[in-house]
């Protein structure tokens, strides 16, 4: 069991040095996109890379239904907290370092993230709604997240172009005052593999090798929760909504503290939206696409279609609950802080009731289970 919650705390450190390097990649990438746009698309789609992987691992090692429970764990899971931990975090560190005294987000950014959000998850639920699953439940979950995507791109407005040089000359002579071999100790990946100033192609050989050892960090986590999970003598899905949701969810949370200390509120939060919609239609999307084109249909034990029914239910729950939150007033202050982190904390305090069969979590699950169609 140590043993095991050791290699989660060192994948959590993998894969956010990783994701270090992929933000940097990416973000140079998508260096025209305007705020906003880029947090809800290119910094949410690098800090959701954990989530693809581990889902992608939960699959192809434990195939079928434990697959499926712990991808759709560990990408609801996130999911959850990104909308409840991330904000809080950056509400909590703006007010504690004094740069104000409260976050103000563009409504602009709520309505659209919020809303696009709450309209995944509503698919996700009538999606899957039954006992099996097939490639073309993957493929619909990608075209909406594409949608989503081209929504975002084709309403943006115009960027700087003078960010480009600023972003160029403020890349060069990075990493200088770093030794080789103390940048491979602590993957420090960008002095690594850019030299100089940034440029198309280092930043795609950096993107690349991020992911790839995101990939085999993922791999780590899996086989980790799993091996935990069997000490403690509960189902690995539980595991996943809990532990390895949050193992992936590190590089969100930091990009969006990052962004909130730089002052960019708007941002901070798109990231945490963003990423949710990209987890709940890529991250779960993809993997189950591919599966189910190499080995067939999935088909869902009677508990697994009970876990998962619930945990859409929550989801959705939350993320409009989270919304409202988001939205009412002219600002999220301590108040909406300590209410995003009270319904976390009653989120993991069902998940963990549920996982050694407390009877009040088990009622409460078939009231869930009750509102979805």
């Amino acid at each position: 069991m140590i043993l095991n919650l050791i290699f989660i705390f060192i994948t959590c450190i993998i894969i956010w040095k990783a994701s270090d390097g992929f933000e940097v990649a990416s973000e140079y990438i998508g260096r025209n996109l305007t705020d906003g746009v880029r947090g809800a698309t290119i910094n949410a789609i690098g800090s959701s890379m954990p989530e693809l992987f581990t889902t992608l691992w939960f699959l192809f090692v434990l195939h079928n239904r434990d697959g499926f429970a712990g991808g759709i764990g560990t990408t609801a899971g996130s999911a959850i907290f990104n909308g409840m931990i991330i904000p809080a975090v950056v509400i909590l560190a703006v007010i504690g370092y004094g740069l104000a005294k409260k976050v103000t987000v563009s409504r602009k950014v709520i309505l659209r993230d919020g809303i696009s959000l709450i309209l995944a998850e509503i698919a996700l639920i009538f999606l899957i709604s039954g006992t099996s699953l097939s490639w073309w439940h993957g493929l619909i979950l990608m075209a909406l997240y594409g949608v989503y995507v081209t929504f975002m791109l084709m309403t943006m407005g115009s960027s700087e172009e003078e960010e480009d040089e600023e972003e160029e000359t403020e890349e060069e002579d990075n990493g200088e005052s770093n030794s080789w071999v103390k940048s491979l100790l602590t993957l420090d990946l960008e002095p690594l593999l850019i030299k100089g100033a940034i440029n198309t192609t280092n930043a795609w050989t950096l993107l690349v090798v991020s992911m790839l050892i995101i990939g085999g960090s993922c791999a780590l986590l899996v086989h980790a929760c799993e091996g935990f999970a069997t000490s403690l003598g509960i189902h690995t899905y539980f595991i996943a909504v809990v532990l390895a949701s949050a193992a992936t969810s590190v590089p969100d949370t930091i990009i969006s503290y990052r962004d909130a200390m730089d002052g960019e509120y708007d941002d901070a939060v798109a990231n945490a939206l963003g990423s949710n919609i990209f987890d709940v239609c890529f991250a779960l999307g993809l993997p189950l696409f591919i599966y189910c084109l190499i080995y067939g249909d999935i088909s869902m034990s009677p508990e697994t279609v009970e876990n998962v029914t619930e945990l859409r239910v929550i989801l959705l729950i939350s993320t409009v609950v989270a919304f409202f939150i988001y939205l009412i007033g002219d600002g999220m202050g301590k108040l909406k802080a300590v209410l995003l982190l009270a319904i976390y904390a009653m989120f993991t305090f069902f998940i963990v009731s549920k996982a050694y069969e407390a009877e009040w979590a088990i009622s409460f699950g078939d009231f869930l289970r009750s509102l979805a169609p």
